[in-house]
């Protein structure tokens, strides 16, 4: 290879090349890419989603893959990509429980696999529309493959979409992403990435830390409003890298040759600056200026301001060997490229902000030139162009605070600007292009920028249509825009103000819109400095300097010192004055333990400075661990203890304290050595807080708490509910008065009576207090002798919600307190439930769960009422003594009930269409009678079969109209067996030889009355009592965890239930056992009789005890330690029971066989209606009486000593 001393004079042609933008330092380009960060998502919303100029591009095969842990066991959402056009989800990962949930094209695909929590999972989804398919990857293996047929074959992915991560979303008409709140994920997300291509199963193995190639773990491709952490515990080593940049070389005064290459220039220099671990690989170059132009030689500080013709752009191939973290490798390689390289009078430096080092999956074998441009810059006809950064006044050439010993004079002036925009036409976005129209209007030539920009859409229109996103208009569309303008030189205000006056009010459009300024208001401002500020943190004592508005202050880190901490001085767009914002510490270390917290001194000055020291601290900690140690929670405590004791808790401080808490809660710490510290400390909180106002809520995550200074004059009660959204954020209401009546979404309702007024603290006016506090975690009430007292076993079935007065101990109301609370896991018909509290005093001051005061006032599967005559902390205990069934068991009684219960109604069908079209088969009353047997247990197999989807609709009218027309069915099907039982007696037993008019219509009257006259009573009596439960003896399948509309209230169903089915069945096995003997003595009075075989005579027994519902009796005996096995005889017996009925007394029977053949059948089979009336006729002449049981078990019509009646 020639040395570089005789390739001078091609550098020198081929350096002319000459970048336009400001050259800095590169390195912290770095800082964009998201390595070594994670994403937490811990309740309150926090949306991540992509950036509206990223797109993804129409694919035709993709990959993606994410890494997801999940903290808490709700339903989640990983990511949601939809598409602008069809607005389906095209794209999406979520899931519940055990269910992981995968979107595509619109279509989801539901995959069994229950995701542990606390733990990363790498899931990856695959797809191409060549193969038609759609594969799923766990931790690396292949989960799931499901076909996806199109009859498309070119079927693409919908471009330009919405994505967001960790929450679902919608698109709104106007084209803004609107998140749902119901599937939030909460938990953590790192490393996603997306490919525009199907990766194979070993592939996806090998992916490693490679990035994406359509979406890359970068900060520049995200909006977010939660910013990222640094994680320590998601180490990624990795070998291959692709460095994309933007380079300028700065010539010398002449050139002459132009023949030396730019990838041999870029290549000596890299290699030069590389150390040897690191390889330079393929070099691509792009966007070469075809000629040479030599240019005056400057300074570095001339160059810096000045703009250049064109610059070329590198991506680079290297590999590191050994291998080593993305994070380490992307900062370094960023810092050895910010650094000026200089030889032979060529330097050679890299554009500000545009150092990009990706992972790689494989180096690649191209031939043409990568993209040409990033993110961060923009193209016009003159080439590659930057708008000018305002470098910041406030530091010095060393890169520290200034030193202000004198007053400082602000550089720059600030003017609020309001205006209305009129747009006439259809806009693609309109806020956005609003946006870009402001700036294009004030930025151009660099004098001034606009920041705070705010857009309200104000229109009143007659009609507005929506077609996909673009917005069409029938008449003018109105937003009113706020935003401050800062001018740099400034310059004559009134001038200034006549710049911006005369950019905004000229009309802009083309043929398909146009925008008109109206009322324009420009005000010129003079916002104050931010003050200096001393904040002590975890990080340690940072000294902000004063800070002009809308700049960055910047210090040193104190570890490590190479570092640096941010901070912006944030002018307020609604009062134009300045405040500061958080500081941006995410490049500092933490220099304050938890274990270090126990040397601060608490004073009523610093309160709220420690409390900041803490949540820093804990929140640090459990980034790292699960949980914390019994030392930290200790010393946590113990601080958060003093800091109550020795200050007025103001209300933010006071919310931090709950938010510390509820973190705690949300980990893995074992807080039950401590829980009565957590419980005193939030009682002695609320006792301290000073707030504006008669009340204040604060709320955390699953935890709400709500003080209210209470006027002893004016005090007619109070009402308290909680209700919690499915991410366990919970919503206070409060009722300044008594309400008995529970919030319809509430979770726990506590109303206090009037009464309370005698337990006030007598003194001045305002200062009694009462406090509600709300637990939606249980893990504060642990009470260990909860299952060891007695042979019961109860658990803790409710949340818990407390009520107190300061200064007061509350007992012996006469009045009651009524507790309202929401079951965790409904309750069964069978099951018990307690109102306890929680009494601190017992076991020795361990605490424990007591009822002494305490009685239930009501109950129902879903909630409890409880009245208490004290104030503490209340919750519903169930007693889970009875063994629930095994899933096993449970699977199959559902199985069983529902496929018999389906044939059964199908066969019932069949047994009625038989009888009601074949009318001498309904002659007698036995078949009549069957046929209303028939009827109310169809009625009942069917309603049996749509409840559960009826209450799926989790509608409260029609879960109640579906119970009562199964309670319903189910009473008028135990009715006809009972006069089934009636009129075998009659016939058989007494032999009543009478007249009895209207026989069948009495029957009727009390078959299908009886049991409306008692499901009436009990909704006249209680409409509630029907609703939503899991019962047990109505059929077998209620033992599912399904939701089934039915019977709610205990002693509605032992009586109209239990009770009513007791008493049929005790009278039809009374009427059963007469029958048998009466037969018995026919027999022996009939020795012709006795040539019946034993197979007849217990096909009749079988029969008799099918018709008269003798199986039912099964279920009374479903407890003890066969239960399980009962319990699916009783299904297999009364699910079927249609289907017997079908078999007995249809297709076992002769006289329905032939009246079968003679309509039904054809040819040889079929039977002549007139020959057979003859041989019937002659056949029953000579054995007229010699069966005296039909198969009916009852004797026809004329054998029968009841006579009908024609009228009947």
């Amino acid at each position: 290879m020639k040395s570089i001393g005789g390739l001078t004079p091609l550098f020198i042609c081929l350096s002319i090349l000459i970048l336009v933008c400001p050259l800095v330092s590169a390195a912290s380009s770095a800082y964009a890419s998201l390595w070594g960060k994670k994403l937490e998502f811990k309740g309150p919303q926090c949306l991540w989603q992509l950036r509206p100029e990223v797109k993804v591009p129409a694919l035709t095969e993709l990959s993606i893959c994410i890494l997801l842990k999940r903290t808490l066991s709700t339903e989640w959402t990983g990511f949601l990509y939809r598409s602008r056009d069809s607005k389906l989800r095209e794209l999406g990962l979520g899931g519940k429980a055990d269910i992981l949930k995968v979107w595509l094209f619109g279509k989801q695909y539901k995959i069994y696999k229950e995701l542990g929590t606390k733990e990363w999972n790498s899931i990856c989804l695959t797809w191409s529309a060549e193969n038609q398919r759609l594969r799923v990857y766990l931790n690396g293996t292949i989960l799931r493959e499901e076909p996806v047929f199109s009859v498309d074959t070119h079927q693409q992915l919908g471009q330009h979409g919405t994505l967001t991560l960790g929450v679902s979303h919608i698109i709104r008409p106007d084209g803004e992403v609107q998140p749902e709140s119901a599937t939030n994920l909460l938990g953590e997300i790192g490393l996603f990435r997306m490919w525009g291509r199907e990766w194979s199963a070993e592939e996806v193995s090998s992916l490693g830390c490679a990035d994406g190639d359509v979406l890359r773990w970068d900060l520049q491709q995200w909006e977010y409003d939660c910013p990222p952490v640094p994680v320590n515990n998601l180490y990624c080593s990795w070998s291959e890298y692709k460095v994309q940049m933007w380079t300028s070389i700065s010539p010398p005064r002449n050139s002459e040759n132009c023949s030396l290459l730019l990838e041999e220039i870029t290549r000596y220099w890299l290699v030069s600056i590389f150390p040897n671990s690191t390889s330079v690989q393929d070099i691509f170059i792009s966007s070469q200026r075809p000629t040479c132009n030599v240019h005056q030689k400057q300074d570095m500080a001339e160059r810096s301001n000045t703009t250049c013709e064109k610059c070329f752009s590198c991506e680079v191939y290297v590999i590191v060997d050994p291998t080593a973290d993305v994070k380490k490798v992307q900062t370094d390689i960023s810092a050895l490229l910010s650094s000026i390289f200089s030889f032979n009078f060529l330097t050679i430096e890299v554009v500000y902000d545009s150092i990009m080092v990706l992972p790689s999956v494989i180096l690649p074998h191209v031939t043409g030139p990568p993209p040409t441009l990033s993110a961060s810059l923009t193209t016009s006809e003159k080439g590659l162009t930057r708008s000018p950064q305002p470098q910041p006044v406030n530091k010095s050439t060393t890169g520290g605070p200034l030193d202000r010993t004198v007053a400082l004079v602000m550089p720059d002036q600030f003017f609020r600007v309001n205006l209305t925009l009129c747009i006439r036409g259809s806009l693609l976005r309109p806020k956005d292009f609003i946006e870009n129209w402001l700036k294009h209007q004030l930025e151009t030539n660099g004098t001034m920028t606009v920041v705070n920009l705010i857009i309200k859409d104000s229109s009143s229109r007659s009609m507005k249509e929506y077609t996909n996103l673009m917005t069409s208009y029938t008449e003018e569309e109105q937003y009113n825009c706020a935003f401050h303008v800062r001018e740099f030189r400034k310059s004559n205000v009134a001038d200034v103000e006549s710049i911006i006056y005369f950019a905004l009010i000229s009309k802009y459009g083309n043929a398909s819109f146009e925008i008109q300024t109206k009322n324009v208001s420009i005000k010129h401002i003079e916002p104050k400095n931010c003050l200096k500020q001393d904040i002590s943190s975890i990080y340690g004592q940072y000294n902000w300097p004063e800070t002009f508005p809308q700049d960055i202050a910047e210090m040193g880190c104190i570890k490590p010192v190479s570092n640096r901490a941010y901070r912006l001085c944030k002018l307020d767009i609604k009062s134009d004055t300045t405040n500061w914002a958080y500081p941006d510490m995410k490049y500092c270390d933490k220099v304050v333990t938890i274990s270090e917290i126990s040397n601060i001194t608490v004073t009523p000055g610093n309160a709220a400075e420690v409390v900041d020291i803490i949540q820093d601290a804990v929140d640090a900690q459990l980034s790292n661990k699960p949980g914390l140690s019994f030392s930290e929670l200790g010393s946590v405590m113990e601080k958060l203890s003093e800091v109550v004791d020795v200050s007025i808790i103001e209300t933010i401080v006071g919310n931090r304290i709950v938010h510390i808490v509820a973190n705690i809660l949300l980990s893995e710490t074992d807080i039950t050595p401590v829980a009565d510290i957590f419980l005193d400390l939030t009682d002695q909180m609320g006792n301290n807080m000073e707030f504006s106002g008669e009340y204040a809520n604060i709320k955390a995550h699953a935890l709400a708490f709500s003080m209210i200074n209470v006027d002893p004059e004016e005090f007619n009660g109070l009402t308290f509910s909680v209700s919690l959204s499915s991410t366990m954020n919970p919503e206070v209401f409060v009722n300044q008065s008594f309400v008995n009546q529970s919030h319809a979404e509430a979770h726990a309702t506590i109303s206090l009576p009037t009464e309370l007024i005698n337990f006030f603290p007598h003194g001045v006016r305002n200062t009694t207090r009462v406090q509600f506090h709300f637990y939606g975690t249980l893990d504060l009430f642990q009470d260990p002798y909860l299952n060891n007292e007695t042979t019961r076993n109860m658990t803790l079935n409710s949340f818990v919600v407390s009520a107190s007065v300061n200064n007061s101990q509350v007992i012996n109301l006469k009045e009651r307190v009524v507790v309202t609370l929401k079951h965790k896991t409904p309750k069964m018909t069978e099951d018990e439930v307690q109102c306890m509290f929680w009494d601190f005093q017992k076991y020795d001051g361990h605490g424990g769960w007591n009822n002494s005061g305490c009685e239930t006032l009501s109950e129902s599967a879903y909630w409890t009422s409880c009245l208490c005559d004290h104030l503490t902390h209340f919750a519903v205990l169930l007693d889970v003594t009875r063994s629930p069934l095994s899933d096993t068991y449970t699977e199959v009684l559902t199985v069983i009930s529902y496929l018999g219960c389906g044939i059964s109604g199908f066969f019932l069908g069949i047994t009625l269409l038989t009888y009601l079209i074949l009318e001498k088969l309904r002659q007698d009353y036995p078949s009549k009678i069957l046929i209303n047997l028939s009827t109310a247990l169809l009625g009942l197999n069917i309603f049996f079969l749509v409840d559960p989807w009826l209450s799926s609709f989790s509608n409260y009218g029609l879960c109640i109209a579906a119970a009562a027309f199964l309670h319903y069915f189910l009473l008028a099907s135990c009715t006809w067996m009972g006069l089934e039982a009636v009129h075998m007696y009659i016939a058989l037993v007494k032999v009543f030889n009478i007249y009895m008019p209207f026989y069948i219509l009495r029957l009727c009257i009390i078959g299908w009355g009886v049991p409306l006259l008692i499901v009436s009573l009990v909704l006249a009596i209680d409409k509630d009592a029907y609703g939503s439960s899991t019962p047990e003896l109505v059929g077998v399948a209620l033992q599912s965890s399904e939701k089934f509309c039915w019977l709610q209230k205990k002693v509605f169903y032992n009586v109209t239930v239990v009770g009513f089915i007791l008493l049929i069945f005790l009278g039809n096995i009374t009427v059963f056992i007469l029958v048998v003997i009466q037969i018995k003595k026919m027999r022996a009075n009939n020795p012709s009789a006795n040539s019946r075989t034993a197979v007849q005579d217990l096909g009749v027994l079988v029969g008799l005890t099918v018709l008269l519902g003798l199986t039912w009796s099964v279920g009374f005996l479903s407890f003890g330690p066969g239960r399980g096995v009962v319990l699916c005889l009783f299904a297999i017996l009364n699910s079927f029971q249609g289907f017997f009925v079908f078999l007995f007394h249809c297709l076992m029977k002769e006289n329905v066989r032939k009246q079968w053949r003679i309509y039904l059948c054809c040819r040889r089979f079929r039977i002549i209606e007139s020959l057979e009336w003859t041989r019937s006729v002659t056949v029953g002449r000579r054995n007229k009486k010699r069966n005296l049981v039909n198969s009916d078990s009852l004797p026809s019509d004329n054998s029968s000593s009841i006579r009908s009646n024609n009228s009947t």
